[in-house]
């Protein structure tokens, strides 16, 4: 059920540290609404399978004397849950409630009396007013995943009327109203425990949430929880790692995640929000993994554009390029210098990085001659080039003008292993076959928050 099913985003569960989030979760009324719609479905099924215990008594009817009886076999034929809800119990979990459910059952009697004489045949059962209570806890197993158990749970039943058929009903019906009382009592002892199955039938799901997702061959992203969830009337939300790490090794980013918060949503089932310090481990890891750095060639620049990464072009900048290397196209070799620093503002991502961007003529026999190195570095909507090092050391550089004529050659490709790295995607907390549709996409002060609703289709 639902509340089985959407538990994959209530459930994670707290890592032994404590530490802020790199991501959020936000499970809506609304979300737990479409549990509730879900989760009911099974549920139904699942009362459905109830078998009553066998049992029998004794009672003195009049006119006839002592009976002695016994009910066995006896099943459920139809069952209604007309009226359910689902609310947040705050610092507790989940409760789910049900009321004025109505069970039909069938089954066969036996009854004994004045020594000697016995009978038999079958009985209905219709069943009213039956109400449940059921509060979910979450908590921890040995490997860090999130395991369901039931804490507290309550039923009643309001009424239990038996119709006995076959043999000498008319005269059993008599005492039908002492048998009521058992029958209720035995109906309350078998709620509970198949909510419970319920519940535990929902840990083998939850073993399939990603604490743990491989990215791609360099990364992985890890979802555990750095605190308990937090239950409050509006909503449940979960405070998430969601840091990247090298695979096999995982080694802590050396900066902290910030504090933030999420405003009042209600819109959507599910929110979703990433701080920058996500995207910036991110920076970490494929720096480490050396796959920040390209080379960029003239294939790479637009037809359109009348600039292109040759000796003439930089003849114009630096006259003893193209004197030197007369009409030899070129290569550079773009390498981050640090880490590159994602920040989100109200509507704008910007990312501030460093590069060196090594600049080589190409030999007709496909050799490299070093020419020069640019340091690039970007900040925000401001882009800056100094020249480091070059072969022509005596020849002043115009930075204004070679900034210029490099805008499309080597800063647009800076961040490029970078950006196309996270292009990619990469998994969100999630379980089983769970869709995102109606989704949008907001960027905040501090974190990127994503609005959407679920659709489960397994």
């Amino acid at each position: 059920m639902f509340l089985l099913k959407c538990l994959p985003l209530v459930a994670l569960i707290a890592a032994a540290f404590s530490a802020n989030p790199g991501v959020k979760i936000r499970l809506t009324q609304k979300g737990l609404e479409y549990g509730k719609q879900l989760g009911m479905a099974s549920l139904l099924e699942k009362l459905k399978t109830a078998q009553i215990p066998d049992f029998s008594g004794k009672e003195r009817v009049s006119p006839i004397g002592k009976v002695q009886y016994s009910l066995t076999n006896i099943h459920v034929v139809n069952l209604g849950l007309p009226q359910s809800s689902i609310n947040l119990v705050p610092g507790s979990g989940v409760q789910l409630s049900i009321s004025n459910a109505f069970i039909s059952l069938r089954g066969n009697w036996r009854v004994k009396y004045l020594r000697f004489i016995k009978d038999s045949g079958s009985l209905d059962v219709n069943v009213n007013g039956l109400s449940i209570s059921q509060t979910i806890a979450i908590k921890s197993d040995a490997t860090g995943k999130p395991e369901a158990s039931s804490a507290a749970c309550s039923a009643s039943v309001s009424s239990a009327k038996v119709k006995f058929h076959g043999g000498a009903s008319w005269l059993y019906n008599l005492f039908s109203k002492f048998i009521d009382k058992a029958l209720r009592k035995a109906l309350e002892k078998q709620m509970c425990p198949l909510v419970a199955k319920s519940i535990a039938d929902l840990n083998p799901r939850l073993k399939t949430l990603n604490v743990l997702a491989k990215v791609d061959k360099y990364a992985e992203i890890e979802y555990s929880m750095v605190s308990s969830p937090q239950i409050s009337q509006p909503a449940i939300d979960l405070n998430l790692k969601g840091e990247f790490y090298n695979i096999g090794r995982h080694q802590e980013a050396p900066f902290p995640a910030p504090a933030f918060s999420l405003p009042a949503q209600s819109s959507n089932m599910i929110y979703i929000a990433l701080s920058s310090f996500t995207p910036n481990s991110a920076g970490f890891v494929y720096n480490n993994a050396g796959v920040l750095s390209m080379y960029v060639t003239d294939d790479m620049i637009p037809r359109s554009s009348p600039i292109r990464l040759s000796t003439s072009t930089f003849g114009f900048f630096i006259p003893q390029i193209a004197q030197r290397f007369p009409g030899l196209m070129m290569k550079m070799l773009v390498k981050a210098d640090k880490n590159p620093v994602v920040k989100f503002q109200p509507n704008v991502m910007t990312v501030d990085a460093t590069a060196t961007a090594t600049a080589y003529a190409i030999q007709p026999n496909g050799t490299l001659s070093p020419l020069f190195v640019l340091n690039v570095v970007s900040q925000r909507a401001r882009k800056e080039k100094k020249l480091a090092m070059s072969e022509f050391p005596q020849y002043y550089l115009s930075a204004k003008n070679l900034s210029r004529a490099l805008d499309l050659m080597v800063f647009r490709h800076i961040l490029f292993c970078f950006t196309v790295q996270l292009s990619k995607g990469y998994p969100l907390p999630a379980l089983g076959k769970m869709k995102l549709v109606n989704t949008q996409l907001q960027i905040m002060q501090d974190y990127l928050m994503i609005g959407t609703d679920v659709q489960f289709t397994g």
